[in-house]
């Protein structure tokens, strides 16, 4: 019984730590992003591009997705942005675990990775989709910059949360899983995040 009461109180322990510091790397995450309105222009070129992706009209397709310009530069402006004003903080509030275990990066650097790198890879990833560096046709493109911005997401909830609670919210928000996002990116985003993330 005693036992068990130890284990409890320890759960318990953990669980409070753990929660403590998800609310702080989301405050930290929600004060840089507050400037920005990259969820707005993300709602709105996710809806664009699933209504033309849908569409049976080709050049119907095409112009629900040449309209999208202004708010994908926005986008790409935005991020690009919102990584240089994040890789100014300092570490270890940059940090996210790769499990959801408090220090564990005490245990193991390896554990974690920064964000600040991550969103770095991000922006590029989002800021080449846009200019469309591989020359892909406008419908690839798109799904493309979807798989970008989806994989973006799931960084910054992963940062906030765990890898668990955000490739849940992706398929509940996206119905797009985790793997089908990261095969989506371009090859150099994969290869960046992969360096990050499996490191």
């Amino acid at each position: 019984m005693e036992l068990f009461s130890l284990f409890l109180l320890l759960g318990l322990g953990v669980h409070w730590v753990n929660a403590r510091g998800q609310r702080q790397r989301t405050a930290l995450l929600a004060e840089q992003l507050h400037p920005y309105q990259i969820e707005k222009h993300m709602e709105q070129l996710t809806s664009a591009y699933m209504r033309a992706l849908g569409e049976s009209d080709l050049a119907r397709q095409t112009q629900i997705l040449q309209l999208q310009e202004q708010a994908e530069q926005q986008l790409a402006a935005d991020f690009q942005n919102l990584a240089e004003a994040f890789a100014k903080l300092p570490a270890p509030a940059t940090r996210a675990f790769k499990i959801a275990l408090p220090f564990v990066d005490q245990l193991s650097p390896k554990a974690t990775f920064d964000m600040r790198r991550m969103l770095e890879t991000h922006a590029k990833g989002i800021g080449q989709a846009v200019d469309n560096t591989a020359g892909l046709p406008l419908k690839e493109r798109a799904f493309r910059l979807m798989g970008e911005m989806f994989l973006m997401q799931h960084s910054c909830h992963w940062f906030c949360k765990s890898k668990t609670i955000a490739s849940a919210r992706m398929v509940a928000r996206h119905q797009t899983r985790y793997e089908q996002a990261l095969q989506a990116v371009s090859p150099e985003t994969r290869q960046a995040y992969l360096a990050i993330t499996e490191a």
